[in-house]
């Protein structure tokens, strides 16, 4: 089956979205302090999954954050390095690691968070005026559809 490529109407909109939504996180990782911590924003990912899934295995986290095994082992290595996560033998199984967050990584992670979200309220309360308020409302919930959309339509560029 072949299906049309979109219009240009719906690649333009697309494409301010992402645009969009490139400056927002860009802003966020500022606004948090995100930069400080000298970790990449994938290093930041997995170690906010470790936080909240932990215990958990890299299979596990692989899946979670839609990287290689290769990639989370790499962030892993570095979180570890830093002290963040140490991993420990599966109770269960012992041929697997289960990865545990240290207290310090779960309150650097709360911490980013919180900015994060501080600066956001702060910019709907500045920026947002109250009869918009179920605009932003419909917007999240938008947005949360597109994140867990499954197209399976093979990637970048696939019209088939």
């Amino acid at each position: 089956m072949t299906t049309n490529p979109p219009p240009q109407q719906s690649v333009a909109t697309a494409q301010r979205l992402n645009d969009a939504m490139t400056r927002l996180r860009a802003r966020l990782r500022t606004e948090s302090g995100q930069h400080a911590t000298g970790l990449t924003l994938t290093q930041l990912g997995v170690l906010a999954s470790v936080v909240r899934e932990g215990p958990v295995t890299a299979a596990r986290l692989a899946a979670l954050e839609r990287v290689s095994a290769q990639s989370i082992a790499q962030s892993l290595a570095v979180l570890k390095a830093a002290g963040l996560v140490r991993s420990e033998p599966d109770a269960q199984d012992g041929r697997k690691k289960l990865m545990s967050a240290d207290p310090s990584a779960t309150e650097l992670v709360e911490k980013l968070l919180a900015g994060r979200a501080s600066f956001l309220a702060r910019a709907i309360d500045r920026l947002v005026a109250p009869d918009e308020r179920k605009d932003v409302e419909k917007a999240i919930e938008l947005l949360e559809r597109l994140a867990t959309t499954e197209l399976n339509d093979g990637g970048i560029g696939a019209t088939a």
